[in-house]
C-alpha cells in the first residue's frame, strides 16, 4: 500500500490522507535548494547556522510552489516542549523569514482561519498534523521525544475539545515522515520518560536491544496518545517513511550527526477566491 506522504514534486510530499484533502498538508525533501555543505540543498531551517538569504530563498520557492505566500506562514520556536498556541491572521509573517520573530515558546501551532500556513521544521522528530473538517479547524505538532513525552499531540486535542468545542471523534491525524525504530536507538533516560505517556493495557512503543538500549518508534508512541486522548483509531493515518533510511529525500539528525538542515511540514487552508 502506498504511504501516505507522497512526493508530488521535487520538493515536496504531501500528505493522501482523504481528510486532509480540503488542505494543504505536506514535507519538504532536501532536495531542489540553493543551500551549500551539510545543509544542502533545501534546508528550511534559520536557526542551524545555514546561509539565512539561502534559508528565505528556499522557503520563497516552496511558498511560490504552493501558491502560499510566505507573509502568510507562521512558524514558531521549537523548544522541544509540549506547548501549543493558537494563531490568526494577524500572526502571519512570524518566523518566516526571521528566527527572531516565531511564536516563542511553542511546539505546536493551531488555526481556524484560512489564509494560514502553520510551518514548523523537522530532522528526524515527528510531525503530527491534525484536522477538524467540519469547523475548519488544522493544527500541526512538533513531537521528539520530550514533547511526546509531555504530551503535545494528545494537548492538541485537549485545546480543541475545551477551547473549540470539537469532540476527539471528530478529530483526523496525520502522523508523518520521522526516524523509525529501525534507526532510532534510546537509552533509560527517555524510556522512562515516556514509560508513564504509554496507556494502560498498550503494547510498548519500544523495545530492549541490549541492556539500557532500546529501539523506540516514536510515531507509534504518538498513535497511541492520540488515541487515548478519544481520537478513533480509523481517524489516525501513519507515514511509515524513516527519515534516517531515506538519505536521498530526508534531512537526518541522528545519521548527519548533528550537522544537518531541516525539512518544513506545513498545513494550512487557502482562501477561497471568487
Amino acid at each position: 500500500m502506498p504511504d501516505i506522504f507522497q512526493q508530488t514534486a521535487y520538493e515536496w510530499l504531501l500528505c493522501g490522507a482523504p481528510p486532509f484533502a480540503g488542505a494543504v498538508a505536506g514535507i519538504t525533501t532536501k532536495q531542489g535548494g540553493e543551500s551549500k555543505g551539510s545543509f544542502a540543498s533545501l534546508n528550511m531551517g534559520l536557526h542551524v547556522g545555514d546561509d539565512r538569504t539561502a534559508v528565505v530563498n528556499n522557503r520563497r520557492r516552496l511558498a511560490a510552489s504552493l501558491v502560499f505566500p510566505l507573509d502568510d506562514w507562521v512558524c514558531c520556536e521549537q523548544v522541544h516542549g509540549a506547548v501549543i498556541q493558537k494563531v490568526t491572521k494577524s500572526d502571519r509573517g512570524s518566523g518566516a523569514q526571521d528566527f527572531a520573530t516565531a511564536v516563542r515558546g511553542a511546539d505546536g501551532l493551531y488555526t481556524d482561519e484560512s489564509g494560514v500556513l502553520l510551518a514548523l521544521c523537522f530532522a528526524d522528530c515527528v510531525p503530527v498534523y491534525f484536522m477538524a473538517p467540519s469547523v475548519g479547524l488544522v493544527g500541526l505538532a512538533h513531537a521528539g521525544w520530550r514533547g511526546t513525552a509531555g504530551g503535545i499531540a494528545q494537548n492538541m486535542v485537549r485545546l480543541w475539545q475545551e477551547r473549540e468545542h470539537v469532540a476527539p471523534a471528530d478529530v483526523y491525524a496525520a502522523i508523518g515522515p520521522a526516524i523509525g525504530p529501525c534507526c532510532y536507538t534510546v537509552d533509560d533516560r527517555v524510556i522512562e520518560g515516556l514509560r508513564s505517556t504509554v496507556p494502560a493495557g498498550s503494547p510498548l512503543p519500544w523495545r530492549e536491544t541490549s541492556p539500557g538500549q532500546y529501539a523506540l518508534d516514536l510515531k507509534e508512541a504518538n498513535r497511541l496518545q492520540l488515541i487515548a486522548a478519544g481520537v478513533p483509531d480509523s481517524h489516525i493515518y501513519v507515514s511509515e517513511r524513516c527519515t534516517s533510511c531515506e538519505e536521498t529525500l530526508f534531512f537526518s539528525h541522528r545519521r548527519d550527526r548533528g550537522t544537518t538542515g531541516r525539512m518544513l511540514a506545513f498545513i494550512g487552508r487557502r482562501e477561497e477566491t471568487t
